[in-house]
């Protein structure tokens, strides 16, 4: 037999929450409890088994227990820490920057572009610079897509190219332009020192000093992308994790439209 109170969030049930000094939930609300793992570049023993407890506590951990030790080789080791965090967060003051569209499902952008574009939309994508992973970009663009969210190639009203990976990104622009693109898309997904911000730097800066940047709805996506991030650099939008198809597509042709693009 199912019931109303079932459906409910436990949450609602506990009076001891406050959305003004949110903590992480264990086993009970407020008790603060986290995981999290990390590398410490010395030798795996007890001495370094202290140190990645000691060095839990530095970052605010309160009785943390070092639950897991390996030994990486070469004098590395990796640890798991269970730990009490004291810290908390007010929820009700967070402002987040994100992408203002309504995400339409894939006929539903076929049919918005038919009606107010009239023309197929072209999109152009890849991983560029020397970023090798295409991941990112065949889940967006290729066909079958991902997780059940088809790409781009398979909306009857969009012409996808996908360039694949390690486009550099004058090469990039050059077949943008040759091709008559509506829609750059750009994926990142090697993230060591900063080198996806100066690559995604590098060709806002290669497209404006051509004088193309305002040719182009240009966006950008990956794991450590943000639509905060990409304003920053210059871009128009960018799609995290747990973003599809759609949801690019969406932004896309409604972006097109208002700016008068068809």
């Amino acid at each position: 037999m199912s019931s109303g109170l079932y459906s409910m969030n436990k949450r609602d049930f506990d009076i001891t929450f406050d959305p003004k000094r949110v903590k992480p939930y264990g086993d009970t609300m407020n008790d603060g409890k986290v995981q999290l793992s990390f590398t410490l570049p010395i030798q795996a023993d007890e001495k370094a088994k202290e140190a990645a407890r000691l060095y839990a506590m530095k970052m605010g951990l309160e009785e943390p227990s070092v639950v897991h030790m390996m030994d990486l080789g070469v004098g590395y080791s990796y640890f798991v820490v269970f730990g009490n965090c004291v810290h908390t967060i007010d929820v009700t003051d967070i402002k987040v920057t994100k992408v203002e569209s309504t995400v339409m499902g894939m006929s539903e952008v076929d049919e918005y572009i038919r009606k107010n574009i009239g023309r197929e939309v072209v999109i152009v994508g890849a991983s560029t610079g020397t970023d090798a992973h295409t991941v990112g970009i065949d889940a967006v663009m290729n066909m079958k897509g991902y997780a059940g969210h088809y790409g781009l190639e398979r909306y009857d009203m969009i012409d996808a190219y996908n360039l694949g990976s390690q486009v550099p990104n004058e090469e990039f622009i050059r077949k943008a332009v040759e091709l008559k693109a509506d829609v750059l898309l750009v994926s990142q997904t090697v993230t060591q020192k900063n080198v996806h911000i100066q690559n995604l730097t590098n060709l806002i800066e290669l497209l404006e000093a051509e004088g193309l940047r305002d040719k182009f709805i240009v966006a950008c996506g990956g794991p450590r992308i943000s639509h905060e991030l990409a304003k920053e650099l210059g871009y128009d939008a960018g799609f995290g994790a747990g973003t599809y198809a759609e949801d690019v597509a969406s932004f896309a042709v409604q972006e097109m439209v208002n700016r008068g693009m068809k």
